[in-house]
């Protein structure tokens, strides 16, 4: 699930906060301090940054400036300074979103997601190969073994998510508001059916189960290289069989 750092030193804040993101499908992790945040996102690694400005050791302007010269890690400056100047220097020091104090929990959620989903489609497009897969945004195609999968738009745009946020748990609401938009109003079943397919054509060329897990109540997870080197492998069929098949 995607790590959030909270940098914030009101215990009376940080821990309900923490609570309400973990409920959300987050990983939190709180650091009171500037100097506990930078050796965290060192450490740790965090997917997102929840960026309080006023900290005990220093500002968080500055933390922020330092951040950003390092890492394009999202940052959301959450703070109760709402001056228009505030925002404005928050978001030129490289914040990528600025909440006021006070906020609802879901507010923030939908926020971090939506950062999230930006810093994704900001990643380069290039071949990503996890295991036996191998997809190429850019030319849309995919393989597994070397053997073209030749799938429908919409399966072909599900696995490039799940691929691209490998070992990542992607919620089911995030899947369809970012493939489907968020004016679907059909039934999420059509997800299963896509995510059935590829998991049946992935599977059974490989001869490894589990490529893209189902992580119940929350959404769908792609494996990692490390996930896939210490699976046991059945005997796949031929690769000859396998595209006459698909074929």
């Amino acid at each position: 699930m995607p790590r959030v750092l909270i940098v914030e030193d009101e215990e009376a804040i940080a821990k309900p906060l923490a609570a309400a993101l973990r409920r959300n499908g987050f990983t939190p992790r709180i650091a009171s301090t500037a100097a506990e945040s930078i050796s965290d996102l060192e450490t740790w690694c965090p997917h997102v940054i929840l960026l309080d400005v006023m900290l005990p050791d220093g500002d968080g302007r500055d933390v922020c400036r330092y951040i950003r010269a390092r890492s394009d890690v999202p940052i959301l400056i959450v703070t109760a300074k709402d001056a228009p100047i505030d925002r404005v220097v928050g978001l030129e020091l490289g914040a990528d979103d600025y909440v006021v104090k006070p906020f609802s929990s879901q507010e923030l959620a939908a926020r971090i997601r939506a950062v999230l989903r930006r810093a994704a489609a900001n990643e380069p497009a290039g071949p990503i190969e996890i295991g036996d897969v191998r997809i190429d945004p850019a030319q849309r195609e995919a393989s597994v073994r070397a053997v073209p999968l030749h799938l429908p738009a919409r399966e072909f745009d599900v696995l490039c998510l799940l691929m691209r946020n490998s070992g990542r748990v992607v919620r089911r609401e995030d899947i369809m508001d970012e493939l489907w938009g968020g004016d679907w109003f059909g039934s999420t079943k059509t997800l299963d059916v896509h995510i059935g397919r590829l998991r049946h054509r992935i599977d059974a060329l490989s001869g490894v189960d589990g490529y893209i897990a189902t992580v119940r109540g929350v959404g769908f997870r792609f494996a990692t290289q490390g996930d896939i080197t210490s699976r046991p492998r059945r005997r796949p069929p031929p690769v000859s069989t396998w595209h006459r098949r698909a074929g």
